[in-house]
């Protein structure tokens, strides 16, 4: 720890800080524009300047000098900082001159305006005029992609976005061209940005150089109303703020969660809200003469109760959809018990995901902040790029740091960081020390060694042994210990952990979703369930907010809330149960899916238990007491051990992720221009990288 004064108060701050962490620390308030926490530092807008006792006659850039740096005084005296001293007013306020220079006086246009730190900053630390009459520099806009809008003469080469690209998103597209007044950021080629986390970069820019294509011109921040919820778009459970006029939703920005995103998000969840506008389901439906008409919720209730009367219970299932929040797969789950079916599933892609096998089995025990104490990792059957992007980006923040090797069985394909690729399927899993010596001795001699399996690996008739030769081998490397559990299931699905855990899963004699499908029931009824192919046979029931492949082979349709429409519980990939709230309300007559199944149970005459969404919760807290709070409740080690027993020799197959396109994994993604613009141009790139 090192003391020193700021302003004539006293603070002791830790070694590594800089004067600028150590000035914040003390309640000074220090301006900038090219600092940022999570990023290297660069030391090129000057407007963090301060003056240092002992030092140099001049003011010094706060973020580029390190406290450790300062000397005391002849007499021990503690060095001395300060932030409000004339010299220190007088440059800041050349520095905002400067920058000012070029700037363009467009305010009133900007979308950057009211949420500008330039803006701000030159209110704050500027002055009233300007010594500059020459002609400002223009300089030509860059088409980088459907996602971010460029006006580059706003900029100030704070070159935040440059770092961003190269250090977080692993890629190195934007780069600072030319020197002198011929300086330009920009994209090498001046091609599309390809990261699926670029439009972080709108969040770092400091002035409106770099905006939301798709939000242009669209609203003010001060018309909007701003709702802190949960992302859905995978398992990670990001922190997001959805911002609404109305009932429209107008753009999703992150929020701040340590542990789970730090402050990213990924394109997907940043620029899905156009998908929530169109394709809707605002009325009830039900088929008649081969063709879907509109109807009234009693008369949709009606077929639904005439089919359920003349259909055996055993012959009911329900499967819910990835979107599905635990309320509604609670009250579904209490509905099928009332008619006394077994047929339940939340795993709609085929996983072999069961709570029998104990929760450490599904999921990620490590946690997501956990990754950054691992010495190794070893990645099989996934691609945590596209399946968990936020994941991802905190394994590469994890490989940056220092030594960290990794391995990876399965997929041959670009991670943004290294690691050694041992072969593609289970043939390698079964021998990880023929495919590399050196790995493996690197693995089993790490203290804190991890491996992720990926849903890609666990669905289909081999998955039961993939999961149990992983466990196998993490106890072998010695993975799993009274203080670290380094075995990991990545899921992919925001509902699947939480269905899990409430035991929505086959009972006694029941159906797996894809038994349900292939002839297993009469009735189904299918809960957002979309990316699962539903042949001709039984009469299915859709419950979902979107015209998707679930609703075109409906015989009724009760529209439902969209995510970002309803108040539920989302419990993450690594068990950490969280709340999403309501930041707008359903279209037309669609109603939350617990309270559509509230109101089917009366009609059917099996009345559930509860008449509002706290008592429903209420009862579900009764039951899983963890789901009232965001803590992570460690899971019993013990599971893994007893999976590890289970192994078996492996058929030989290929290990492959189930995320096939990124950007259209859900039907709110696949009703989006702006995801189906982005899948377009990925493929395309795809396709000439293969070339």
């Amino acid at each position: 720890m090192t003391q020193l004064k700021v302003d004539g108060r006293e603070v002791e701050v830790p070694d590594h800080f800089t004067l600028l962490q150590a000035c914040e620390e003390a309640g000074a308030e220090i301006p900038r524009f090219c600092f940022h926490e999570r990023l290297s530092i660069a030391g090129n807008c000057r407007m963090c300047l301060v003056e240092v006792k002992g030092g140099p006659p001049k003011p010094a850039a706060s973020c580029a000098m390190g406290v450790k740096d300062l000397r005391k005084g002849p007499n021990g005296e503690l060095p001395e900082v300060f932030t409000t001293t004339p010299m220190v007013k007088k440059a800041r306020e050349g520095v905002m001159e400067f920058l000012l220079i070029n700037h363009p006086l467009d305010c009133p246009i900007c979308d950057q305006g009211g949420e500008c730190d330039l803006q701000d900053q030159a209110m704050a630390y500027g002055v009233d005029s300007s010594r500059y009459v020459e002609n400002k520099r223009a300089v030509e806009d860059k088409y980088i992609g459907p996602l971010v809008k460029t006006i580059m003469t706003r900029c100030i080469h704070c070159t935040r976005c440059v770092r961003f690209t190269t250090e977080v998103a692993g890629i190195s597209e934007l780069g600072l061209v030319g020197r002198g007044e011929d300086a330009e950021i920009t994209t090498y080629l001046e091609q599309a940005m390809t990261s699926e986390l670029q439009g972080n970069v709108i969040d770092l820019c400091p002035v409106g150089a770099l905006t939301s294509r798709p939000y242009a011109f669209q609203a003010r921040p001060w018309e909007l109303t701003k709702t802190e919820t949960i992302d859905v778009m995978d398992a990670v459970g990001s922190g997001i703020r959805v911002d609404t006029r109305g009932r429209e939703v107008m753009r999703i920005l992150p929020r701040t969660n340590e542990a789970v995103n730090e402050e990213w998000i990924s394109d997907k969840t940043r620029f899905v809200w156009d998908g929530l506008r169109v394709q809707r389901l605002d009325k009830p439906y039900v088929r008649k003469d081969g063709r879907l008409q509109p109807a009234s919720w009693p008369e949709a209730f009606a077929a639904v109760k005439a089919q359920l009367d003349s259909t055996d219970p055993s012959k009911v299932g329900a499967i819910a959809g990835d979107l599905s929040a635990v309320e509604d797969m609670w009250a579904m789950k209490r509905l099928m018990g009332e008619i006394g079916s077994p047929n339940i599933d939340c795993r709609q892609d085929g996983s072999i995901s069961h709570p029998a096998d104990g929760r450490a089995s599904y999921i990620f025990n490590t946690t997501i902040a956990g990754i950054e104490d691992a010495d190794a990792l070893l990645i099989i059957g996934a691609n945590p790029r596209f399946e968990a992007s936020l994941l991802n980006a905190r394994i590469r923040k994890r490989w940056r740091m220092d030594n960290f090797p990794i391995g990876v069985v399965g997929e041959n394909t670009d991670l943004r960081y290294d690691y050694t690729y041992l072969g593609a399927g289970t043939d390698t899993l079964s021998d990880i020390e023929g495919a590399s010596q050196g790995f493996f001795e690197a693995l089993k001699g790490a203290e804190r060694p991890m491996i992720i399996v990926g849903q890609g690996a666990l669905s289909g008739r081999n998955g039961s042994a993939i999961l149990a030769s992983a466990a196998a081998l993490a106890r072998e490397i010695g993975a799993v210990t009274d203080s670290w559990n380094g075995f990991n299931v990545m899921q992919t699905a925001a509902s699947r952990v939480g269905g899990l855990d409430i035991g929505f899963v086959p009972g006694e004699g029941g159906h797996t979703a894809g038994e349900m499908v292939s002839g297993g029931v009469d009735l189904l009824f299918n809960m957002g369930a979309d990316e699962i192919d539903i042949p001709e046979g039984p009469f299915v029931v859709y419950m979902g907010s979107h015209g998707d492949k679930g609703a075109s082979r409906a015989d009724v349709i009760l529209p439902t809330a969209a995510y970002t429409e309803k108040s539920g519980t989302y419990v993450n990939l690594e068990g950490r149960a969280q709340v999403a709230s309501r930041a707008s309300f359903p279209p037309g007559e669609a109603k939350e899916d617990w309270a559509v199944i509230r109101a089917l149970s009366a009609v059917i005459g099996r009345q559930l238990p509860f008449d509002s969404l706290m008592q429903l919760r209420k009862e579900l807290y009764a039951e899983h007491g963890f789901m009232r709070t965001d803590a992570i409740v460690p899971a019993e080690p013990g599971a893994i051990t007893s999976l590890a027993d289970r192994a078996e020799k492996l058929q030989s197959m290929p290990l492959t992720s189930n995320v096939t396109d990124f950007y259209l994994t859900n039907p709110i993604a696949r009703a989006s221009k702006v995801m189906a613009e982005c899948s377009r141009l990925a493929s395309q790139a795809h396709l000439e990288a293969a070339e």
